[in-house]
């Protein structure tokens, strides 16, 4: 017994030892494992707590959306993109906002959500949506200039027929009518190569060609 002791004190002691120069240590990995833990998780919630409240306010957007309510779309619009920009529920609140402001005639106000899309949505398929929805704001607001420059980059194979359509009539706008029949005919050759059911583009396309060339005659 008495040497089970001696042991026993023996491995106490070295416990006491290993304590004194680690425990420090041990406590403070402890402490921070245990922050960490509660910081996610209250992370978590917060994150949840930000999405179901953008969530709310989306179906506002969409709600004033198909009651044409322009000023319901963007005061709705307007709170995600200030309170809940980091949610994927704000540049589809963007691009539905600004398409009822367009709708209404405000190009001021569908112009601005659509430029918070470009310069802020994770997205590049959505960065090129807005740029390209932005281009028609501004040329049906007069400015060809602008609308020029947001259509002078290569689009995406799925934007081709609408972007270089409307790159063809900003540039009827600006009476540059030769580079328009060439932005017109990139525009059909696009819509002709995917036909897609019931979709008029290319014919419509089509006419706006034609009127040119029947013009150089």
């Amino acid at each position: 017994m008495a040497v089970y002791d001696l042991e026993e004190q023996e491995q106490l002691a070295e416990l006491k030892a290993w304590w004194a120069q680690y425990g420090g240590i041990v406590t403070t990995v402890a402490v921070i494992a245990a922050v960490a833990s509660v910081s996610w998780q209250g992370w978590q919630w917060y994150q949840r707590k930000q999405t179901a409240e953008a969530a709310a306010l989306y179906s506002v957007v969409q709600k004033a959306v198909v009651d044409k309510d322009a000023a319901m779309a963007r005061q709705a619009a307007g709170q995600i993109l200030e309170n809940f920009s980091g949610t994927v529920y704000a540049p589809l609140a963007a691009l539905m906002s600004a398409k009822v402001q367009q709708t209404a005639g405000d190009t001021g106000n569908a112009a601005l959500p659509l430029e918070w899309v470009t310069q802020n949505a994770d997205e590049p398929v959505m960065r090129d949506i807005a740029r390209l929805r932005l281009a028609a704001v501004r040329l049906d607001a007069g400015d060809t200039a602008a609308a020029l420059a947001l259509l002078a980059d290569e689009p995406p194979a799925a934007l081709k027929v609408r972007h270089f359509d409307l790159r063809g009539d900003a540039l009827v706008a600006d009476g540059k009518i030769d580079e328009a029949r060439t932005a017109y005919q990139a525009a059909l050759d696009a819509a002709n190569a995917v036909v897609v059911p019931g979709d008029r583009s290319a014919e419509i396309i089509r006419i706006k060609l034609d009127a040119l060339l029947g013009g150089a005659r």
